[in-house]
């Protein structure tokens, strides 16, 4: 029983990669090999244009490209792991510490401050130059697509990808790197920062790296709050799912940011209460208690 019982742990992905802590060496590691898989996954789009022509390549080649781009840097963190998992602690990558709010209670507070950080970055989007066509075109075709497409590659396989990466991994990695001499090598602020600026710069441009980099503070600090990559997979799906449903909506899909849509007044209200609401569910979140200066990631052993 034991031994089946261990067989099947290997095959879990929150499990398996939980003995590598990768600290900024490793983030460095993980993203040249994230290059690698992207091109991997170019050159497997490439051979699809081949054979079955550009349309077919266009609309269904990001299903298999996509995640290609992160295999290298899971099959690498794997092998790290086990190779660590006989003299390094392990650290969960996903761990439950809700405090006195319960799970349903934090999904819903973490739902609701994507919202709010969601619009509230628009304003930032409504000062920047506008795109350049073929990066608009590109990012068009990923909410105005075929809507199952697009769900299964934006609203699924990117918070499960991007999440294992950017919140299991590397912060996760710098939450929890030590120095010789047992003591923290980065300080919580430093490690929440470092991954979001890393979860912008996988997204390589700025109209969307600047969101990304203030979605990924508020998603590192509710990993670090709460240790539950569960959380932050949800929070990642609603905001990229909410942008889907705008993208097949006919009055939306011309929109370049909300101020297209809603009077001036109106906008500036509702960014006020939307800034109120971020403030008071961050406040929320910071009452549930760490188990450790490096956060809620439960140590696990072999």
């Amino acid at each position: 029983m034991e031994r089946i019982r261990r067989k099947t742990r290997s095959f879990n992905v929150f499990e398996g990669h939980a003995h590598y802590t990768p600290a900024v060496r490793g983030m460095f590691a993980l993203l040249g090999l994230l290059l690698v898989g992207a091109l991997f996954g170019s050159l497997v789009t490439v051979l699809l244009t081949l054979i079955y022509g550009a349309s077919f390549a266009t609309e269904y080649g990001t299903l298999v490209a996509y995640p290609l781009m992160f295999l290298p840097p899971m099959m690498y963190a794997g092998f790290k792991s086990r190779s660590n998992a006989v003299f390094e602690q392990g650290y969960a990558l996903d761990s439950n510490h809700f405090g006195k709010f319960g799970g349903i209670v934090c999904a819903l507070m973490a739902t609701a401050a994507v919202f709010a950080a969601a619009f509230m970055t628009d304003a930032i989007n409504a000062q920047m130059p506008p795109m350049p066509k073929w990066l608009d075109d590109a990012l068009t075709s990923m909410t105005q697509g075929k809507l199952w497409v697009n769900l299964l590659c934006v609203s699924i396989f990117a918070p499960l990808f991007e999440e294992w990466l950017c919140r299991g991994m590397v912060l996760r990695g710098l939450l929890n790197a030590k120095n010789y001499d047992g003591s923290a090598r980065i300080a919580p602020v430093w490690a929440i920062l470092i991954s979001a600026l890393f979860f912008a710069v996988i997204h390589a441009n700025p109209w969307q790296a600047i969101p990304a980099f203030i979605l990924g503070c508020l998603f590192g600090y509710i990993y670090y709050r709460t240790g539950s990559l569960k959380l932050t997979m949800l929070m990642h799906c609603v905001n990229n799912t909410f942008a889907v449903i705008c993208g097949q909506i006919d009055s939306l899909k011309e929109m370049d940011n909300w101020l297209d849509v809603l009077p001036g007044r109106q906008y500036w209200v509702l960014f006020a209460a939307c800034a109120l609401l971020l403030i008071l569910i961050v406040r929320a979140f910071g009452k549930i208690p760490v188990q450790s200066p490096a956060g809620n990631c439960d140590p696990v052993s072999e």
